[in-house]
C-alpha cells in the first residue's frame, strides 16, 4: 500500500489465513501457522506490543504446549515460580491470620508448575518462534484495523476458494496508539482494555480514519481467525454475542515494588478481611507484585457499569490497605494498573460456515483471579490452528473443523460456571460463625481453591468423540492405557533413547509441527511371541496403502503421522536394528538410521525410572498402539491387531491416497 490511495481502488491481495489480533490467542495461531508452512497475515490495531501489565499466570498445559512449540525453557528460566498458596482470614476478633497452606500446583499432575510473567514477554516468546519458522513470511501489522467483512456462501465448501472478504484500514500513530485513562501519568494503565470500557472503540476509530486520506486494502481469505479481544470486532461484524451476565464486584489491579511487614508478600495469598472486602497477592518477577484489590467503595450505577473516571491508583491502593490491615504495606514504583467488572459470557457462536472462527475473550470472558483468561485464549487456538492449518493444506478435510467449536465450547461453559462459583467466594464476606448462613466458609473457600487448581491447571480438559477422537473403543481403550484417556492430552513419563540411553519426557517428542502420532507400546520385544505381534503391525502399517504412506506430506518428505515406540524390555538386552523392524526407526539414504524414533522404559544412570507404563496404565508385555493428534490429544487406542480400525480413524481425520509433496518450513 502507498501513502496517496484515497482516491484509487483498494489494493486486493490473497491470503491462506488472516489472524485479527496479535495478542497471547493470535500469536498462538500465527504460530501454528508458521510451523506448518501456510500463508498468513496477523494484524492488530495497537501500534505495539505489550510492555507491561495484561495477563501474567501461565498453567501447567500452557508450557507443555510452550515447550512442544520449544520455547518453555525462555519462560521458566524468566517467571516467578508460583510454589504455595496461603490462606489469610479474620479471626473471632476480626485481625486477619494466615489460616492454612496448600501447594500452588498439585504434585505429580505435570513435569511443570504454575509461573507468572507478563504478557509482554511471552509474546516476545511468540514473535521470535513465528520469525524462526516462518523467517519474515509472518510479521504482525500494527495499525491496522478490519473495517468490512463479508463471505462468500456460495463458495463456503470449495476448499480452493477465498471466500472471505475483509476491508483493512491502515491507521496513524495517534488513532493506533490508546488513550491512558489518568492524564499525565507516568504509570501505565490496561483500563483502555478493561471490560469497564463501554463504547467500541473501533467504530470511532473507523470513523476518524475514513474522514481522512487513508490506505486501505481488501484481503481475499481461506480462513479468518478473530482474536481481538472481549469487544470484539469480528464477533460484531458477524452478529454473534456474548451471552451471560456481569456481577456487581468491581476489582482493581496493581503492579507494584511493596515496602511492606506482611509476611507472606512473595506467596501467593487469597486474604479475605473481616469488613473491607478481599485481596490476592501475586508474587511477580523482578520483584513486582500483582495486587488483586476488591473495591467495595466503588460499585455499578444503574446501568450495571462502574464509572470508571472514579478508578484511580490511589483509590485501589487505598482499598488494599485497609484489606492487609493491621499490616502496613507502601509502595514506590507501580509498574501498571487496571480495573474491572466480573462478568461470565460465552458467544452465541464459535464460527461463521467454518470460515471465520472466533477465539480466546472474543467467544468468553471471566474474571482473571483464577489466572485463566490468558490460558484458555491460547489453548483455544492451539486446539484450533493446527486444524486450519491441516486443512487449508489440504492434508485434512473441512469436515474436522467444527470440532473446534464442540471441544471448546465446553471447555469455555466450564470454565464460566467454575469462575461464577470462584468469584463468589473469593468476593463473599466470611462467615462469622457457623450459624453465619450469609457468609462464606472458609472451609468451602479451600476445597473450591484445591478443585480450581486441578481445573486450572488445563490438564483436566476432555474432548468428546467425534472424528478426531474415536468414539467406539471407550471401555476397551480404558483397560488397554488406563492412563491415557480418549480426549485427554497425553501425558508425560520419562522414557529413555534406545540408540543412547539420553532420558525425556515422552511428551517432549510431540512437536508442535502439524504430525500426528502413532506410538506404539511395543512391550517386551525379547518374548518371541510379541515380537511377532509387533513384526505383524509393522508390515500392515508399511504397506503402501496404509495411512503412513497415503497421507499428505508435510515438506522434507515427513508424512503427516509419525510412528514413535516405547518398549519394556531391558535397554541392554535390545538391539535398534535387530530387534525392532525398519519402519520403526526409517533409514534416509543421506542419513542414515533413524535413531529418535523408538525409546525403552528402563532406567536411566542420572535420573531414576520413569515407570511410564505403569503411568500409562500399559500393560508390559502386550502393550498396545494409541493415536495421538498434532496438539497431544489421545484420538483413538487399540489392540496392535486393530490396524484395520487404525486406518480408519485416519481415514476421517486426513486426505489419504495424496502423494504430492506439500512445501513447508
Amino acid at each position: 500500500m502507498t501513502a496517496d490511495t484515497a482516491a484509487q481502488p483498494a489494493q486486493e491481495s490473497n491470503v491462506d489465513v488472516l489472524i485479527i489480533g496479535a495478542g497471547p490467542a493470535g500469536l498462538m495461531a500465527a504460530a501454528w501457522m508458521a510451523h506448518c508452512g501456510v500463508s498468513t497475515r496477523i494484524v492488530d490495531k495497537r501500534n505495539t506490543k505489550i510492555f507491561c501489565g495484561q495477563a501474567d499466570g501461565l498453567q501447567c498445559r500452557s508450557l507443555e504446549i510452550f515447550d512442544s512449540l520449544g520455547f518453555a525453557d525462555r519462560a521458566w528460566k524468566e517467571a516467578n515460580h508460583m510454589i504455595e498458596i496461603c490462606m489469610w482470614n479474620p479471626g473471632t476478633d476480626g485481625v486477619i491470620r494466615r489460616s492454612d497452606r496448600i501447594p500452588d500446583t498439585i504434585v505429580g499432575l505435570s513435569r511443570f508448575q504454575q509461573i507468572v510473567l507478563h504478557q509482554g514477554r511471552i509474546e516476545r516468546f511468540f514473535l521470535d518462534n513465528i520469525k524462526k519458522y516462518s523467517g519474515d513470511g509472518i510479521q504482525v501489522e500494527r495499525g491496522v484495523l478490519p473495517e468490512e467483512l463479508e463471505i462468500d456462501e456460495s463458495k463456503v465448501e470449495d476448499a480452493e476458494a477465498y471466500p472471505v472478504r475483509v476491508t483493512l484500514r491502515v491507521l496513524t500513530e495517534e488513532e493506533a496508539t490508546p488513550e491512558q485513562q489518568v492524564s499525565g501519568s507516568k504509570v501505565s494503565d490496561g483500563i483502555f482494555r478493561s471490560n469497564l470500557m463501554v463504547g467500541d472503540d473501533e467504530d470511532e476509530l473507523i470513523r476518524k480514519s475514513k474522514a481522512r486520506a487513508g490506505e486501505s486494502e481488501v484481503v481475499h481469505a481461506k480462513y479468518v481467525i478473530g482474536c481481538d479481544g472481549a469487544r470484539s470486532w469480528t464477533r460484531r461484524a458477524l452478529g454473534f454475542e456474548l451471552q451471560g451476565e456481569a456481577t456487581d464486584f468491581i476489582w482493581g489491579v496493581m503492579d507494584i515494588i511493596p515496602i511492606t511487614d506482611f509476611p507472606d508478600i512473595r506467596m501467593r495469598c487469597a486474604i479475605h478481611s473481616a469488613d473491607n472486602g478481599s485481596l490476592m497477592v501475586i508474587p511477580r518477577e523482578n520483584g513486582l507484585v500483582r495486587l488483586y484489590i476488591q473495591l467495595k467503595e466503588v460499585t455499578p450505577d444503574a446501568s450495571g457499569r462502574a464509572d470508571k473516571s472514579k478508578i484511580t491508583p490511589e483509590i485501589i491502593f487505598g482499598a488494599a490497605q485497609k484489606i492487609l490491615s493491621p499490616y502496613k504495606i507502601e509502595y514506590k514504583y507501580c509498574d501498571w494498573w487496571t480495573a474491572y467488572q466480573i462478568g461470565q459470557r460465552v458467544g452465541t457462536s464459535f464460527a461463521a460456515h467454518n470460515r471465520v472462527f472466533l477465539a480466546g475473550d472474543a467467544v468468553h470472558t471471566h474474571s482473571p483471579k483464577a489466572g485463566q483468561g490468558m490460558n484458555v485464549s491460547m489453548q483455544d487456538t492451539f486446539n484450533l490452528g493446527w486444524k486450519i492449518a491441516l486443512v487449508a493444506k489440504g492434508i485434512a478435510p473441512r469436515s474436522i473443523l467444527p470440532t473446534y467449536e464442540s471441544e471448546r465450547r465446553r471447555v469455555a461453559q466450564d470454565l464460566i460456571d467454575f469462575d461464577h462459583r470462584f468469584a463468589a467466594l473469593f468476593s463473599g464476606r466470611p462467615a462469622k460463625d457457623v450459624m453465619d448462613a450469609e457468609g462464606v466458609s472458609m472451609e468451602e473457600f479451600k476445597d473450591a481453591f484445591l478443585k480450581g487448581n486441578l481445573f486450572a491447571s488445563g490438564l483436566i480438559v476432555e474432548y468428546a468423540p467425534g472424528c478426531l477422537v474415536a468414539e467406539s473403543a471407550g471401555e476397551e481403550a480404558k483397560k488397554l492405557a488406563s492412563g491415557l484417556p480418549l480426549g485427554m492430552r497425553f501425558n508425560s513419563f520419562k522414557v529413555l533413547n534406545q540408540a543412547c540411553a539420553r532420558p525425556w519426557h515422552f511428551q517432549e517428542r510431540l512437536k508442535a509441527d502439524g504430525r500426528f502420532r502413532v506410538v506404539l507400546f511395543a512391550g517386551n520385544v525379547l518374548n518371541e511371541e510379541q515380537k511377532a505381534r509387533v513384526k505383524k503391525f509393522c508390515e500392515e502399517i508399511d504397506a503402501p496403502e496404509s495411512f503412513l504412506h497415503t497421507s499428505g506430506t508435510l515438506g522434507g518428505g515427513k508424512r503427516a503421522v509419525e510412528v514413535l515406540t516405547i518398549h519394556s524390555a531391558k535397554r541392554v538386552d535390545t538391539e535398534l536394528l535387530r530387534d525392532f523392524p525398519d519402519v520403526l526407526h526409517p533409514f534416509d539414504e543421506d542419513k542414515g538410521w533413524d535413531y529418535d524414533k523408538v525409546f525403552v522404559d528402563d532406567v536411566s544412570y542420572h535420573e531414576g525410572f520413569g515407570d511410564a507404563y505403569k503411568g500409562y496404565g500399559v500393560d508390559r508385555e502386550r502393550g498396545c498402539v494409541v493415536a495421538v493428534r498434532p496438539d497431544q490429544y489421545v484420538g483413538w487406542v487399540g489392540e496392535l491387531e486393530d490396524v484395520e480400525r487404525l486406518q480408519k480413524y485416519f481415514e476421517g481425520c486426513l486426505v489419504l491416497g495424496k502423494t504430492r509433496e506439500v512445501a513447508v518450513r
